[in-house]
């Protein structure tokens, strides 16, 4: 890797329509005058979300359905020695850029952020307060993502056979190569799901999958629990 490594964000995208724009605007005004930076959006999906994502200045593919295979599919894309995968409702830190590649230039492999939600409530931002800590049960995709893309070649990127759970598995395989670092910085997500499914009741919907993945479940019966316990 050379001296001044360049950074390929990439989000994948299924029937965003909604918060597509906002989230390409939040983006392009952070890297802003970057000539470091590209930003690569994968689309699923059979909204207007490749549509209005092709008005923004940012590469845009279509993908087979599936965050794994979406994040593949703009992998393979990417121009970065060092990609960032970022869910489209989340939004980094203003200093996110420098933040990565800092890390990375000081031989940091891998890592995320830690995490806020966009809801003041006290006990979400208590939710948010735990990805502070190195434990599997506080790990999460809406942290983010930042790898080398020679680490991420290296271990084969994320399992397409995994519909669910592919943001931990794919850690699990990066702890085996290299150390996975929590930045002190904090990237901010929504809380619509937990304010349609129940704040508590959609955290211990989450604990009871992660639980039922560390125990050995099928994908199957672990998308089907999520499927009927999840609006």
């Amino acid at each position: 890797m050379g001296a001044k490594p360049r950074l390929s964000v990439i989000i994948p995208a299924w029937n965003e329509e909604a918060g597509i724009a906002r989230t390409l605007e939040t983006l392009l005004g952070l890297i802003d005058g970057r000539g470091d930076t590209e930003i690569i959006v994968s689309v699923s999906g059979d909204d207007r979300t490749e549509a209005i994502a092709r008005t923004f200045p940012v590469v845009v593919c279509r993908s087979e359905k599936g965050r794994a295979v979406q994040m593949n599919t703009g992998a393979k894309l990417a121009a970065g020695e060092v990609l960032y995968f970022l869910h489209a409702d989340t939004t980094p830190p203003p200093s996110f850029c420098d933040d990565i590649l800092s890390a990375i230039e000081q031989g940091t492999e891998a890592g995320c952020f830690r995490m806020t939600f966009d809801d003041p409530d006290w006990l979400m931002q208590l939710y948010g307060w735990f990805t502070q800590f190195p434990l599997p049960v506080c790990r999460g995709g809406d942290q983010s993502l930042f790898i080398t893309k020679e680490l991420f070649e290296q271990i084969g990127g994320f399992d397409e056979q995994l519909q669910i759970m592919e943001d931990i598995e794919i850690i699990d395989r990066i702890q085996r190569q290299a150390e996975f670092h929590i930045l002190d910085s904090t990237v901010t997500t929504s809380a619509r799901k937990y304010h349609t499914n129940g704040t508590v009741r959609l955290q211990a919907i989450f604990g009871t999958i992660h639980l039922m993945y560390a125990l050995g479940f099928s994908q199957e019966n672990i998308v089907a629990f999520y499927r009927d316990s999840i609006r």
